[in-house]
C-alpha cells in the first residue's frame, strides 16, 4: 500500500518561554525552560503526522518518551482485530483510515496543511520514480507490479506510459477506489491498458514482472520482516525492483518517538523506520545492488528510494 512515510500522531508545537525571578534563593529557576505542547487539527490527523519540534525541546522531551507506552496501544489494536501487524493494517486502512488517505492522496480542497504537504510529498515521490523508470527508456509492454498501491497513483501514470501493470493491495476499499480512478483515467484511451488490480498482502502475490515497485509499504514491516519481504519482492523482479520508506536516523527517529506521546483519537498503524544500509544489505543478500538512490523531503513527509538491479 503507498502510504506516506510521515509518522505521527498530532501536529505539536513545542515553545521555549526563558523564566526570569528575582529572588536570589530561586536562582535555579533562571534559564530554566518550560515546555508548551499544542495539538492542532486533532480530528483529522492520524498517526501518520510529523511532531515539529523546535531548539531545546527535543533534549526536554526526550526524558518524557520512557514515561508513553505506545507499545500497549499497539496490543490492544491488534486484539481488537484478531491478529498482528498485517490484520492492524488491513483493519485501518479498509476503514477507518481509508476516507483520511482518500482524502490525502486525492484532490479535494478539504486537507489540512499537515494533509496537503503529506500529498505533495507523495506525488514527488512517485514523480521521482516515474522519472527513475522512463530513464531506460520506453515503458510500452513492460510488465510492472505495483505492491501496495493505494489509490493507484502510481499504477495510473505507469498504465499511461504504456505499462503492463499489475496492482495490488491489502485493503479492499484502496482497491477499489483505483479501480475507480483507474477506469475514469484511462478508458478509451488508444493503446492504453487499464492495470489489473487486486486485493492481496504483499506476501501472497507471485508471477514475475520485469519491474517491480513498492512505494512506502515498508513503512509496516520491522527489519527482520522487511528482509524477507525485499527478498520475496526482488523473486517477483526480473530486471528492476524499486522501494521507497521512511529513513531511520537519529533525528527521525526521536521524532517518532515523540508523536506516540500523543496518539491522538483515531486508530493507526505501526511505523518502522529502516537504514539505508540494512535495506542494502537485504538486497546484497539475495544477488541484488542499489544503481540508483532518492530522497523526497517537504516538512511533513520524508521518503528514501532506491532502484536495484542484479547484481
Amino acid at each position: 500500500m503507498s502510504f506516506s512515510s510521515t509518522l505521527f500522531s498530532h501536529h505539536v508545537r513545542f515553545t521555549t518561554n526563558q523564566l526570569s525571578n528575582p529572588n536570589p534563593k530561586l536562582h535555579s529557576l533562571n534559564n530554566r525552560r518550560s515546555l508548551t505542547v499544542s495539538a492542532i487539527g486533532t480530528d483529522t490527523l492520524d498517526g501518520t503526522t510529523l511532531a515539529v519540534i523546535g531548539g531545546s525541546s527535543v533534549a526536554a522531551l526526550a526524558a518524557a518518551i520512557s514515561l508513553s507506552d505506545p507499545e500497549k496501544r499497539r496490543q490492544l489494536q491488534a486484539e481488537e482485530v484478531g491478529g498482528g501487524d498485517k490484520e492492524v493494517v488491513r483493519d485501518y486502512f479498509t476503514n477507518d483510515g481509508f476516507q483520511r488517505w482518500k482524502k490525502i492522496y486525492g484532490t479535494t480542497d478539504d486537507v489540512n496543511k499537515v494533509q496537503l504537504d503529506i500529498r505533495i510529498g507523495h506525488a514527488k515521490t512517485v514523480e521521482s520514480v516515474m522519472k527513475m523508470l522512463t530513464d531506460e527508456g520506453s515503458l510500452k509492454g513492460v510488465s510492472v507490479c505495483d505492491a501496495g498501491c493505494g489509490t493507484g497513483l502510481l499504477s495510473i501514470p505507469l498504465a499511461k506510459e504504456g505499462a503492463v501493470v499489475s496492482a495490488s493491495d491489502i485493503s479492499a476499499s484502496m482497491v477499489s477506489e483505483a479501480q475507480k480512478q483507474a477506469k475514469e483515467a484511462l478508458e478509451g484511451k488508444d493503446g492504453v491498458q487499464i492495470p489489473k488490480f487486486e486485493v492481496s498482502d504483499l506476501e501472497s502475490l507471485n508471477g514475475k514482472h520485469d519491474t517491480v515497485v513498492c512505494l512506502d509499504v515498508l513503512i509496516h514491516y520491522p527489519q527482520s520482516k522487511a528482509d524477507g519481504m525485499i527478498a520475496h519482492l526482488a523473486s517477483l523482479a526480473e530486471n528492476r525492483l524499486i522501494l521507497s520508506f521512511a529513513p531511520k536516523t537519529f533525528y527521525y527517529d526521536l521524532l517518532k518517538r515523540i508523536g506516540e506521546l500523543f496518539p491522538g483519537p483515531s486508530k493507526a498503524t505501526r511505523a518502522y523506520l529502516h537504514s539505508e544500509a540494512d535495506i542494502e544489505r537485504a538486497l546484497q543478500k539475495v544477488g541484488w545492488k542499489i544503481r540508483k538512490r532518492g530522497l523526497t523531503t517537504t516538512q511533513f513527509y520524508f521518503s528514501r528510494i532506491v532502484e536495484a538491479v542484479r547484481a
